[in-house]
């Protein structure tokens, strides 16, 4: 059979590439094209990567008017091809300001849409819900929560757990000890705090100035910052100078393995940190305005997802406009070792193992999409 998958940014890219390998072992006469990365296009093969996600990622308002043209090209191109492959199946993985876009043009043009990872309609944009039940023939969600959340919108989702667990399989073996993490990257023995900021250079200036004033307070401890190699040494410098605070650059789950504790902006970020097995602090810095219009705007009550799928503050959000040093510091303190709360939110920690399904989720997705393709 013939899969046209689209990917648009660094995540999606990782976790199209482990789908690409399931749908291969599922299907021996596979035939694939697609929008990803360098990961996708080592498992599907770089001669069927159509665009790069780094010709195709804007990230924000700013970004997107500024390159409006450009993205309306691109969707038209992307239309265009789909429609001359012709596929069996279009699988949209996350990405949903241009995938649900052309899931509507696809749907309309006959073609079979399955949607893996399932835009976050829980927490924004709920509208989508409703074009997803419209334009999307198999939903597949990565959250435990979502299973109860899409039926009320007449969608009844596919959870074969979350393809996280799967990264973080493939990535262990490579994983040093704390002793040879320090010496390869020249830290010294104390332990260690790990500072994830975000992946985006605006939540990096909201955030990580708070982190480094927090580090302040810890002399005990070394704060480790978890650079991404898509954003220039340049940019964080500009926040860490002055301090203490060390610098790592695409190592954020191995810094997390030998890590004592993590501070982390919301997002995937805070699953990750949790599935690896590190006690966290969620610390959000926001605009006064949200502050206070967040539970109007945000569906839901947390903004981590280990609450979200534990179904209570499992790990402390700090989501303020105004910094409060002591309470980060307080927060932080209860998760480092000998901390009130540290096997507390590691006996949560386990819990939220146990229900995002183990190792093999990216396989049991691809095993359904395939079985489902067949039963036609």
């Amino acid at each position: 059979m013939k899969y046209y998958i689209i990917a648009g940014e660094p995540s999606g890219d990782l976790h199209g590439s482990n789908l690409i390998k399931g749908i291969l072992a599922e299907d021996g006469e596979a035939q694939l094209r697609f929008w990803g990365g360098d990961l996708m296009a080592e498992a599907g093969g770089r001669e069927n990567l159509v665009k790069h996600y780094r010709e195709t990622s804007f990230f924000g308002i700013g970004q997107v008017l500024k390159n409006y043209s450009t993205i309306r090209r691109q969707m038209a191109e992307c239309k265009r091809d789909i429609i001359s492959y012709a596929p069996d199946v279009l699988i949209l993985i996350d990405y949903p300001g241009f995938n649900m876009r052309i899931a509507e043009a696809m749907h309309k043009a006959g073609i079979k849409v399955f949607y893996y990872i399932a835009p976050k309609v829980w927490a924004w944009r709920e509208y989508r819900a409703k074009r997803i039940r419209k334009y999307v023939d198999r939903l597949y969600c990565i959250f435990p929560f979502e299973q109860s959340y899409f039926p009320k919108w007449g969608i009844e989702p596919v959870f074969c757990g979350n393809p996280l667990t799967d990264s973080i399989a493939q990535q262990r073996s490579s994983w040093h000890t704390k002793e040879e993490f320090c010496e390869a990257n020249n830290l010294d023995n104390r332990p260690i705090v790990a500072l994830l900021a975000g992946s985006r250079r605006s939540e990096i200036r909201d955030n990580l100035p708070d982190m480094v004033a927090l580090s302040r307070e810890f002399p005990s401890h070394t704060f480790v910052l978890a650079g991404v190699d898509w954003i220039e040494r340049e940019y964080y410098d500009r926040y860490l100078a002055g301090s203490d605070v060390k610098f790592v650059c695409g190592k954020t789950y191995e810094l997390l393995s030998v890590a004592d504790a993590a501070v982390v902006t919301s997002g995937t970020a805070t699953l990750e940190t949790a599935l690896i097995g590190t006690p966290e602090v969620v610390l959000y810095h926001t605009v006064w305005l949200y502050e206070k219009l967040r539970p109007y705007v945000l569906k839901v009550p947390y903004i981590s997802l280990v609450n979200l799928n534990l179904d209570r503050e499992a790990v402390k959000e700090i989501v303020r406009s105004k910094f409060d040093l002591g309470e980060a510091r307080e927060e932080l303190a209860s998760i480092l070792t000998g901390g009130s709360r540290r096997e507390r939110m590691l006996a949560d920690f386990d819990e939220l193992r146990e229900k995002m399904g183990g190792e093999g989720a990216s396989l049991r997705f691809a095993k359904d999409m395939v079985k489902t393709l067949k039963q036609r």
